[in-house]
Parts: C-alpha cells; structure tokens; sequence
C-alpha cells in the first residue's frame, strides 16, 4: 500500500498510455503477425546494447519476421493516429497539479516527443532510448529522468505498460502499476508488480493508499 502519495510518476508512454498494439497489428495486417513483429523489435532492443536507432530496428524486425520493408515506413506514417487508451487522459488530469509526469520511452527523439503529444498534458520531463543512449529495461532511461525531475527512486512510481519494464523498475526501486491492457503474460523471471490491473481505473487510488 501506497503511504506517501509520490513526488512523481513515470509512465511507459506506447503501452500504458496509448495502444500502439493496434496500429502495429493493423499495419501487419493481422493481429498475429504484428505481434510476431513487435516480439522481434523487442529482441533486438534487448541486444543491442548501446542505442541503436529505433526505425533500424522496426525496420530490421519487419523483415525478419517475413513483412515488407515498407512495413516500417506505413507504421511511421500513421504515427500521429496512435491513440490513448480509454482512462488515460483522465488519468493524466487527476493527476496534474498534484505531483510531476514524466514519460520514459523506447523511442527515437522525434518519435517519442510526435506520441507524447498524442495527450494533452503538460510533462514536466519526457526520456527516449535515443536520449538516455539505451533501450528500457536498461536501468539508465528510468534514473535518467528521475534525475531530471529531481526525485529519488523511493518518492516516484512508475506506469507500465508491458512486464518487461519491470526488470528495469526493480533494479531502479521504482514501485511499478503495471496496465496489462491487452492480458500479457509476466516474462519469465520478471518481479511482480506492486499492483497490476487490465486498465487505469485504479490507479489513482492507488497511489492515494487506498489499495494495496
């Protein structure tokens, strides 16, 4: 249970805030086939070591995976339609004023910022993969912006969107909610989460200590 309410929140910004997951299933064409897609963009951020940039690896993991090189091309080209999962923007508002927002994103620089802006909230600080030089899990995007925010790990929680984020919040000491919106299964060897729930609904409630 929460017992402070946090000096600040991260959010995972292309799974716990908007649903990528469609638009990368529309643009495959199928729903099985971008997630074969997005499984493999995921395995090359895990070993790529230092930042390499995002659109290679969307690109590389469309071929890989047997899509057109275009693939990745359609997908940026509908960027600007990645839209915010039901309760987030009113999740965002409940929570301005009362504490700092941060984003921490696997993303290019101009990517991430062209999604932030997808919602109508002020962010007091917004870290991409391109920026903190890594791909999440990596530990250094999530101190990177607590840092920036000027918050230690233990007055700051952080919203994810998918369970490998919590590796990295663990090695941190950021307590995790983790938005399981689409039912994911927790990857092998990953912590649990402080509280995990299908939507945000209980978020705020959650940070205010009414659920444990």
């Amino acid at each position: 249970m929460m017992t402070t309410f946090p000096k600040a929140v991260l959010f995972d910004l292309l799974t716990a805030l908007l649903d990528s997951w469609t638009l990368w299933n529309d643009v495959a064409s199928s729903e099985e086939r971008g997630r074969k897609w997005r499984a493999e963009y995921l395995r090359l951020t895990y070993g790529c070591g230092s930042y390499v940039p995002y659109e290679q690896l969307v690109r590389e993991a469309a071929v890989a995976t047997g899509l057109p090189e275009g693939a990745a091309d359609a997908l940026e080209a509908r960027w600007l339609e990645l839209p915010p999962w039901s309760g987030a923007q009113e999740a965002l508002d409940a929570l301005a004023g009362r504490t700092k927002l941060g984003v921490v994103t696997n993303c290019s620089i101009r990517l991430g910022r062209q999604a932030a802006e997808r919602l109508r909230t002020r962010w007091d600080c917004v870290v991409t993969a391109e920026e903190a030089g890594c791909y999440k899990p990596d530990p250094r995007p999530y101190r990177q912006a607590l840092a920036a925010l000027g918050v230690a790990p233990g007055e700051a929680v952080f919203v994810a969107g998918s369970g490998y984020d919590l590796f990295g919040t663990s090695a941190v000491g950021l307590r995790t909610y983790w938005h399981n919106r689409v039912g994911l299964a927790r990857p092998e060897g990953a912590p649990q989460a402080a509280l995990e729930r299908p939507t945000l609904d209980d978020l705020l409630p959650w940070l205010e200590g009414r659920l444990s």
